[in-house]
């Protein structure tokens, strides 16, 4: 419909008509990867969305082999925008594996990132932690550490209680988050079972053991993510999320997406008027 003449038109903005209806400021709780997009499609993601990033992983070792400018664009792109950059897990195993982990740690603050994930999902690391986080801080690298192995499947009962313990040694040695396993798939892993299905009793104790601002849950897709979501609501910390799918998620966040407004733990808290 047109506006009629001599009416000024009303500037609104998307941050206001939000508030209007109870959708609250929140922090970013939410670390997307890249798996290997070139640099002008990752940084158009990252101008778009830099609000909604907690922590940006360069994801596998992809980062390793493509054009070693292209990978430079990319990190000073994200620390342009105040978003913390973090290598993969994949890369620090395999680097300690062959006893080159001082060289792989200067190879990633010369990249510019900001932190590295250490875990032991496929090799059985001999350093301890308190070794890792010095070879990394005096590099000016932050530590975060990934519990579970990657094809050890679904977590047990008995093994929950050593992989927090695991977990406390390396916050005790500097490390600033732990992130729990689910691979690509969220099936037969860490705390999902071979149905896909959260395992949320298993969640909650590692949730309860490290505090929602320290426990980090890998949602690699869009079954995982809204488990998470739905049962722990918006404060929850998610992981190795595609960076496209990264809107979604937070719209999901903030009970903007019509399977999320029947949760009474998402939905907007705005009022409607009678």
């Amino acid at each position: 419909m047109a506006i009629k003449k001599g009416i000024k038109k009303k500037v609104s903005h998307t941050w206001d008509y939000l508030k209007l209806i109870g959708v609250p400021d929140m922090p970013p709780r939410t670390s997307p990867f890249d798996p290997g997009y070139d640099p002008v499609t990752l940084e158009s993601h990252l101008e778009q969305s830099s609000h909604l990033i907690s922590v940006l992983k360069i994801s596998m070792a992809c980062w390793q082999i493509a054009n070693e400018k292209a990978t430079r664009s990319k990190v000073k792109a994200a620390r342009r925008l105040k978003i913390p950059v973090c290598t993969g897990g994949g890369p620090f195993e395999i680097a300690a594996s062959f006893n080159r982990l001082p060289e792989f740690l200067d190879l990633c603050a010369s990249i510019g990132v900001t932190r590295i994930e250490a875990g032991e999902g496929f090799t059985d690391l001999n350093l301890k932690p308190s070794e890792v986080f010095r070879l990394a801080s005096e590099r000016g690298l932050e530590l975060q550490f990934e519990l579970g192995k990657k094809h050890g499947g679904a977590f047990t009962t008995d093994i929950v209680q050593d992989l927090i313990e695991q977990g406390k040694r390396w916050l005790d040695a500097g490390a600033k988050q732990i992130v729990i396993e689910a691979r690509e798939s969220a099936e037969g892993v860490g705390v999902f079972d071979e149905k896909g299905s959260l395992n949320a009793r298993v969640a909650d104790r590692f949730a309860e053991a490290f505090g929602m601002s320290t426990a980090v849950f890998e949602a690699p897709n869009k079954k995982s993510q809204f488990a998470f979501l739905n049962h722990f609501g918006p404060e929850v910390y998610l992981s190795n999320i595609r960076i496209e799918e990264l809107l979604r998620v937070e719209i999901y966040r903030r009970g903007l997406h019509s399977d999320a407004f029947l949760h009474d733990n998402l939905r907007p808290k705005g009022r409607a008027l009678k």
